[in-house]
């Protein structure tokens, strides 16, 4: 008898294979924080033996890691590798990044990319502050998109990407009501950058540029600095050098022809 296709018309998931990514997600979320065996299986809705069955099997591949009790379980090494490729084989990561270096020699400010990921950002690539008083920023990051210089740019080209439901508050001064946050963007889209003054660290203020080489854009740059050091004459600098600095990216940024089109 022919294959047929499950009755929704889509392809079935492979329980094991979901459970897998599942597994991996919550390990990296955890960072230093490593599991045990029964949170693990709780937080899954996995017997023991199973879950014990399929972190033995990660730990010999060295998607996980164990302590020298046994006991103790964290994201592996080739998790690392895995995300390093992502990051070597991206035509955007590799067409930005001398950009960034760019902007970092004008500036002396942290300088970030990053991608938007449901509703969330994550950073791709990162340059650190020449001075002492810095940002905190590392690739891989996540951060909710609407409190944030890099998200609020994103979510200002498509409003419909707005995240449903109520917004996390990372800081007093984060957007906390679709009406707030959709006000905000209103007046990016007017201005053609993002500000976050303090909306996701206190103490930082972020100057966000959707890259527009997608439509929508799901790329953006930043540049982020510390209250402390943000004077009038400074913030006009940051803005008039990342504004050419996207002009740059984007006349370069263009699809290759015959490149893979990711989705």
């Amino acid at each position: 008898m022919p294959d047929q296709e499950p009755p929704t018309g889509g392809v079935r998931e492979v329980k094991s294979a979901a459970r897998t990514v599942e597994l991996l997600e919550v390990l990296a979320a955890r960072g230093d924080r490593p599991a045990r065996l029964r949170e693990l299986a709780l937080e899954l809705g996995v017997p023991r033996s199973s879950m014990y069955a399929l972190l033995q099997t990660l730990i010999d591949r060295g998607w996980v890691r164990t302590d020298t009790t046994g006991s103790l379980y964290g994201i592996g090494i080739h998790a690392l590798l895995t995300g390093t490729s992502y990051l070597d084989s991206d035509p955007r990561v590799r067409a930005v990044r001398p950009f960034l270096d760019e902007a970092s020699d004008a500036l002396g400010e942290t300088l970030h990319l990053a991608r938007l990921d449901g509703t969330d950002v994550v950073y791709l690539a990162t340059r650190e502050s020449h001075a002492y008083l810095r940002t905190f920023s590392r690739v891989g990051r996540r951060l909710p998109a609407h409190a944030g210089a890099l998200g609020k740019a994103l979510l200002a080209q498509d409003p419909a990407r707005l995240p449903a439901g109520p917004l996390e508050q990372l800081t007093p001064r984060t957007h906390t009501t679709r009406e707030a946050l959709a006000a905000d963007l209103a007046e990016v889209r007017e201005r053609g950058y993002a500000v976050d003054r303090e909306e996701s660290v206190l103490g930082i203020t972020g100057f966000g540029f959707a890259l527009r080489c997608d439509d929508p854009p799901v790329d953006a740059i930043s540049c982020s600095v510390p209250l402390a050091r943000l004077t009038e004459e400074h913030e006009r600098r940051i803005v008039a050098v990342m504004r050419e600095i996207r002009t740059k990216i984007e006349a370069v940024a263009v699809r290759a022809s015959g490149a893979a089109q990711w989705r």
